[in-house]
């Protein structure tokens, strides 16, 4: 059985610690406000919904980036999370130009499941304006959690009550 844990939590004004282990390895990374990463997330995970894809997003970790990278095969979803240096030059590097830092495969329903459980953590904890207090830079992304919600539990046939979106 495949194990997968995602978190979301943040940790100060701005800043965020993302987390993601497979019971073999984990990645941890202290992601900053100058992106909208938490959104980034939903929308990379929802993308993989439709026919098979590829769907990257950035985290910005003032001044490297963490770079994931979501590919599916079938019903599994092959992650890789590369580390540059610098996010200001990165921008046009290919993948590989990056330090490979975490990598697992794992079901696009499982992954799904793990970060939406994340992300509404995030909200039942904080709400919207609280979420928006730290965050800053961005609003909750409601939307973006409504569009993977939906996603997942169309798809994956999940029967876990994911309804809740108010804190």
């Amino acid at each position: 059985m495949s194990q997968l844990e995602f978190g979301w939590e943040l940790s100060g004004t701005g800043w965020a610690t993302s987390r993601i282990a497979d019971g073999v390895s984990e990645c941890k990374d202290f992601v900053s406000y100058c992106t909208d990463a938490l959104a980034d997330v939903l929308h990379g995970v929802a993308g993989l919904y439709g026919h098979p894809s590829v769907q990257r997003f950035s985290f910005d970790l003032e001044p490297a980036e963490a770079r994931w990278v979501l590919r599916r095969s079938g019903s599994d979803v092959h992650i890789a999370i590369h580390r540059f240096p610098d996010m200001a030059t990165s921008f046009d590097l290919p993948d590989q130009a990056g330090t490979l830092s975490w990598t697992s495969t794992q079901p696009l329903g499982l992954l799904g499941h793990v970060v939406l459980e994340a992300a509404q953590s995030v909200l039942r904890l904080h709400g919207e304006d609280g979420y928006r207090a730290k965050w800053v830079q961005y609003p909750f992304p409601v939307a973006a959690l409504q569009d993977l919600r939906r996603l997942h539990v169309q798809h994956d046939g999940c029967e876990r009550q994911h309804g809740a979106m108010s804190a």
